[in-house]
């Protein structure tokens, strides 16, 4: 699962962080601003083409998606 959390923390910092802000696996990404409403749909369509699986919409709520630890889980949830 460290892989996966590397990968996941690495596409946030990539894709969402404009500064020298400092992610952790724990660092709150919706709730802390750096990640909104529509760059969750992309972390989401990211993690589906990534890990080849189909999360359901109601699944993908910003809880879920809050921290890289919880993307890890929602994630592995739906691996086969």
């Amino acid at each position: 699962m460290e892989d996966m959390k590397e990968i996941i923390k690495k596409y946030v910092i990539n894709e969402y962080v404009e500064d020298d802000s400092e992610v952790t696996y724990d660092t709150p990404l919706i709730s802390g601003g750096i990640v909104d409403s529509f760059s969750m749909v992309s972390l989401k369509r990211f993690l589906e083409n990534k890990y080849k699986i189909s999360i359901p919409d109601d699944k993908a709520t910003p809880d879920a998606f809050d921290s890289v630890n919880k993307i890890c889980v929602l994630v592995n949830a739906y691996l086969k």
